[in-house]
């Protein structure tokens, strides 16, 4: 079979027994995606294809129709929103892909962007290797209460985490575990509550067309002036423009973000002192990669011997 994969370098590169491992299963295109892809480009790339295995370059209905031949879209990673699933369906297309592999990796993220932002690490950083000794005040997260939106794999291990600086947790979203949350004191609550309660905010929920700017002026405004924003999910969950505002007047206190509208991405939120950002690096663990590579290469031999794939969102 004909596999095209799309995947940032570092990620083929931390994994090279997964890539050895799909040669064996069939013929291999690797598109690296570092800096995006040509789309015009993509739909000639995709005319023999049978199998696509992607991380966040969008596969549209566009891509799909150029695929003439194509039989299964495998997602690298757990959040599918860039994938058209509805349309693969309607076309007897499988999309799965591999949920929990890398939540411990984008949870142990969320606290060092919680961390950086709260002591100003990033920028402190940069202004010592630039010749300025300045001491400046920073917050404390030990106690302080969290509030986490997506209570799914990434939400729980953030949750995980947070019992050992003893915070108060809160959770907001459709999925809500009560065991779990039992065993880790969290306590659901409606959104308004969670923001205007919470002392450091992470959105951890997978996008959907419902919850697309979930995070806008309205809910913005409803946050503490202290408070910390974190984003480790997608980009579109948030009106980039107005959390701009909201951190440029001082509305909230700060903001720790991995992910963007348009990846790469040169915002403005990228030249405020009080934002510490990265790009997209939240799921970028040797670990995460391999344990991501495994499921994939699970799916991957179930397809070529028919048997039923794991893990299908459509």
């Amino acid at each position: 079979m004909n596999i095209l994969l799309m995947l940032r370098g570092p990620f083929i590169e931390a994994n090279p027994d997964f890539i050895e491992k799909i040669k064996m299963l069939g013929n291999i295109t690797i598109l690296y995606t570092d800096n995006g892809i040509d789309k015009e480009k993509l739909k000639q790339e995709v005319k023999e294809i049978e199998v696509i295995v992607v991380a966040v370059v969008p596969i549209d209905k566009e891509i799909i129709d150029a695929a003439p031949k194509l039989k299964y879209i495998m997602k690298f990673g757990a959040g599918y929103d860039n994938i058209d699933f509805r349309y693969a369906r309607e076309k007897g297309i499988p999309v799965t892909n591999t949920p929990g592999q890398n939540a411990d990796a984008v949870a142990d993220h969320a606290f060092g962007l919680m961390l950086a932002t709260a002591r100003q690490i990033s920028s402190k950083n940069e202004e010592l290797r630039n010749g300025h000794w300045e001491l400046s005040m920073g917050m404390e997260i030990f106690q302080k209460k969290l509030g986490i939106i997506g209570f799914g794999a990434i939400g729980q291990a953030i949750a995980q985490r947070a019992t050992g600086f003893q915070m108060d947790v809160l959770a907001y979203g459709t999925y809500q575990n009560q065991t779990i949350a039992d065993r880790l004191n969290v306590k659901f609550v409606d959104l308004y509550t969670l923001l205007s309660e919470s002392d450091i905010v992470v959105v951890s929920t997978t996008l959907r067309k419902e919850n697309y700017q979930l995070i806008n002026a309205k809910t913005l405004n409803e946050m503490k002036e202290d408070a910390l924003f974190i984003n480790v999910s997608r980009g579109p969950l948030v009106d980039e423009d107005a959390l701009y505002e909201a951190l440029k007047n001082g509305n909230i206190k700060g903001a720790g973000l991995d992910v963007f509208v348009e990846e790469p991405s040169n915002h403005p939120l990228l030249t405020l002192p009080n934002t510490t950002v990265t790009p997209h690096i939240g799921a970028a663990t040797n670990e995460a990669i391999k344990r991501t590579g495994n499921v994939a290469l699970e799916n991957l031999q179930r397809f070529k011997d028919d048997i039923p794939l794991l893990h299908v969102v459509n």
